[in-house]
């Protein structure tokens, strides 16, 4: 009986040693990129309008959400704006919840309705020229059901980039992930992996819905003299800015968080 105690009583002390003193897993620490109160921490950029120049209020914190909204605007026309988070990352994680709202701006193009999108591995914002529609980047394509057919969400397209999917390179602009369709102004999540040069996925409502690798810099900037990216056609994609678009119809978003991965 003593020996059996005592054969107990080492066991258990062996138990305690091994799981009490196993070194602490590191907690994965989510940081909010805003802050529900301001847009100290970004830069806005609107065609036509110098970095800086918040356009008819496109841009705003209502009720501790990032805003786009066209209400103050007559036409859209071609205003397409980005909002650019502050610092550049390579390696990381990203996730935001969205929704769509009200009614399309005046003129607003028929395929921008309840269409929005963020921007990754962007160009410097300074670097943006005064009427160019978007940043060279890797868009993560956001939009809304319409009254009929299915439109799934998280698509990317790639202005002024290629990227490559299956071991091949894709030049068409946009393609379609398998997510299902989101109709009226429900919040949607969106989580997408970012691994420098190597990967990107997107996740809609934890279920992953597209992924593609390697992307680059190539194709036509959309109002940019080609001349500008001509000598940077085919150099690699590892980093760059975060920006969130207005295209026309208004959008929010809440709770825009970064990880950042080793």
């Amino acid at each position: 009986m003593i020996k059996k105690l005592k054969s107990f009583v080492i066991l258990f002390i062996i138990g305690v040693c091994f799981f009490g003193c196993q070194p602490k897993q590191n907690k994965a620490v989510w940081t909010p990129i805003f802050n529900d109160k301001d847009l100290n921490d970004w830069q806005i950029k609107i065609s036509g309008h110098p970095l800086g120049e918040n356009y008819n209020n496109t841009f705003r914190v209502v009720d501790g959400k990032m805003q786009v909204n066209y209400d103050y605007y007559e036409s859209f026309g071609t205003s397409y704006g980005h909002i650019f988070y502050k610092n550049p990352y390579s390696t990381y994680k990203l996730r935001f919840q969205y929704r769509f709202f009200g009614e399309q701006a005046n003129d607003g193009a028929e395929w921008a309705t309840k269409n929005s999108g963020v921007m990754l591995h962007c160009q410097n914002p300074e670097s943006m020229e005064l009427n160019q529609y978007f940043p060279v980047s890797i868009e993560v394509q956001l939009l809304g059901g319409m009254d009929k057919g299915e439109r799934p969400t998280a698509n990317v397209c790639t202005p002024g980039t290629h990227i490559v999917m299956e071991n091949e390179t894709v030049t068409t602009h946009c393609i379609e992930s398998t997510s299902k369709t989101f109709r009226g102004d429900q919040w949607v999540n969106v989580e997408i992996l970012v691994k420098g040069n190597e990967l990107i996925s997107h996740k809609i409502n934890g279920e992953k819905v597209l992924t593609y690798s390697k992307p680059t810099i190539g194709g036509r900037v959309e109002n940019v003299k080609d001349d500008v990216w001509a000598a940077k056609q085919g150099a690699a994609l590892k980093s760059g800015y975060i920006a969130f678009q207005s295209e026309s119809h208004p959008v929010e978003y809440k709770n825009i968080e970064i990880l950042e991965l080793k």
